[in-house]
């Protein structure tokens, strides 16, 4: 049997972390959870995540800084990054995804589309990791 994806999800807010981890429960996946910038690098070392969450207004480390360390690291530039936030300006989503993001959704969103976003990741990673094997 294959264990479910594990997925990180990173935001200072608890309601909003709470919100997403049940949600994501529902759908069968395991989580875990950061409430800023730093404790987010320790926790994608410490548990390995096959996706990340991660919204980008953090204390310490904003979202940004997170993902362009995360994507900056050999051990961990292929772990699928989904930048949620509020900042909806085009330069910011392009930051974004100059900064390495697979994906940036904006406040408020979709439940089922962000969902759906996370699937779709999930699966290009798994083709991904049999192509490496």
């Amino acid at each position: 049997m294959t264990r479910a994806p594990k997925i990180l999800v990173v935001d200072d807010n608890v309601d909003n972390v709470e919100l997403l981890t049940k949600r994501l429960h529902a759908l069968g996946y395991e989580t875990s959870e950061a409430y800023d910038g730093e404790e987010a690098l320790v926790r994608v070392d410490q548990d390995r995540p096959d996706l990340v969450i991660l919204y980008v207004m953090m204390p310490k480390l904003d979202g940004f800084q997170v993902c362009e360390r995360l994507k900056g690291s050999e051990r961990t530039r292929l772990i699928p990054v989904i930048m949620l936030t509020a900042k909806r300006e085009v330069p910011d989503k392009i930051r974004g995804l100059d900064t390495g993001a697979d994906d940036y959704v904006t406040k408020p969103f979709n439940p089922q589309e962000l969902m759906a976003r996370v699937r779709s990741l999930l699966n290009l990673r798994t083709v991904q990791d049999r192509r490496a094997t």
